[in-house]
């Protein structure tokens, strides 16, 4: 397992529901990464903002924005991710792509989809989990609303050091005036997997007049912020230590005594 991993968080506004002038700005952002790093973190729906009109916005996974996925990845030798929306067969998800530095594509399509919004009215429900491997670090990317939901997204300790994952990473549409308990949800997450957490949002205002504020954070495995940035656009590029993180796991063994469980 590689020591540190270095993350790249492009914490920014979005175009509503125009994915040219959204690829064309994070081109832009990530040509200023000079320095060597391991993944690149953008938000959720990252091409189009939150939008509910899948039938007009939606790509294939053969389409433009994945292959500008993997055009960045090989070109800045590192994994990118973030998600948008696709269509496959008849069904359209909200999906999460991971793209390698060798252009191997995996994805996760979001499994609580918010209600408030009807989302569950124009896009199909995910149901299965995924778990990247980055550098020997495990990886457990999920989408805005998971993050209420402790149960879907809890650790797992398999004994001596081996835990399902090391780092919970949340991309998000997460509206300004529930920040509370966006900050609140990333924490206690961070606290009860044991796990570093990764909440990375979007800024700005969209086309319903809903205002975002970023509020983009990094938390170790005791719940203290490394990284947090409100309000304004930025690049942040984060160092992860895995001695830290296997420094608590040992202090602290909590997850050996967790409750089993399945999901139905």
């Amino acid at each position: 397992m590689q020591d540190k991993l270095l993350v790249v968080m492009i914490q920014s506004a979005l175009f509503w529901e125009d994915p040219q002038k959204n690829i064309q700005a994070f081109s832009q952002k990530i040509e200023q990464i000079e320095q060597p790093i391991d993944l690149i973190i953008l938000p959720e729906m990252f091409t189009t903002g939150f939008s509910m009109k899948p039938k007009i916005l939606y790509e294939t996974m053969d389409g433009i924005t994945i292959r500008w996925m993997k055009k960045v990845a090989k070109e800045k030798n590192c994994a990118i991710t973030g998600s948008l929306i696709i269509k496959e067969l008849d069904h359209f998800y909200n999906r999460l792509i991971w793209v390698d530095d060798s252009g191997v594509l995996q994805y996760y399509d979001k499994k609580h989809l918010f209600t408030l919004a009807n989302e569950h009215l124009h896009y199909s429900v995910g149901t299965e989990s995924l778990i990247v491997s980055l550098k020997g670090w495990k990886i457990r990317p999920v989408i805005c609303y998971d993050l209420r939901f402790p149960v879907w997204l809890r650790n797992k300790w398999f004994g001596d050091d081996r835990y399902e994952y090391d780092v919970l990473l949340v991309i998000a549409n997460w509206p300004q005036k529930r920040n509370a308990a966006w900050s609140t949800l990333l924490q206690a997450r961070a606290i009860e997997n044991q796990s570093y957490v990764i909440g990375l949002n979007r800024v700005g205002e969209d086309e319903n007049g809903i205002l975002y504020s970023g509020d983009s954070a990094v938390l170790d495995a005791l719940g203290e912020t490394i990284y947090r940035k409100s309000d304004v656009e930025d690049i942040a590029i984060v160092s992860l230590r895995i001695d830290l993180l296997q420094k608590t796991r040992e202090a602290l063994p909590f997850l050996r005594d967790a409750d089993e469980f399945t999901i139905l």
